[in-house]
């Protein structure tokens, strides 16, 4: 979190359901299902907070530096995911996301959390810029439920 407190309160929350394309030779949910996921989530945060109407508009936008996911307890089907997202910290042009997934056939408990880390880019110069003021104040926003 922030030294301020505006971040990292959880604001959104994504559901998938497991599909059976989902599991792998040893029946429960693949790794790869945990990161489609998650992008997800992490799009549906992004439209909150303006980014993709933003990268459409200016061709700027979030791009992935890294990603870290602990998996906690195997998943199986038929099942349904739930995965709360938050940002953590904004720097520069830097910011850090989390995400706890839970699944509901467990009593949501968490079943997997993940770390990423973001960076603000410029997709027509291929560098990093800073986090729009208009974007930090969005995020604040969504992070304190002023949606």
């Amino acid at each position: 979190m922030d030294e301020s407190g505006e971040l990292g309160n959880w604001p959104l929350t994504s559901n998938f359901q497991v599909l059976w394309g989902d599991l792998d030779a040893f029946n429960h949910v693949n790794h790869t299902a945990f990161v489609k996921w998650i992008e997800t989530a992490r799009v549906n945060y992004f439209n909150d907070c303006g980014l993709m109407g933003m990268f459409e508009r200016e061709h700027k936008g979030p791009i992935l530096a890294s990603l870290s996911i602990d998996y906690r307890e195997p998943v199986f089907f038929p099942d349904s995911i739930i995965i709360q997202t938050t940002i953590t910290r904004m720097g520069n042009s830097s910011f850090d996301m989390a995400y706890r997934v839970s699944s509901a056939s467990k009593d949501s408990n968490i079943v997997a959390e993940a770390t990423a880390v973001g960076v603000m880019f410029d997709y027509r110069k291929q560098r990093a810029t800073p986090i729009p003021d208009s974007v930090r104040s969005r995020i604040i926003d969504i992070e304190s439920n002023r949606r």
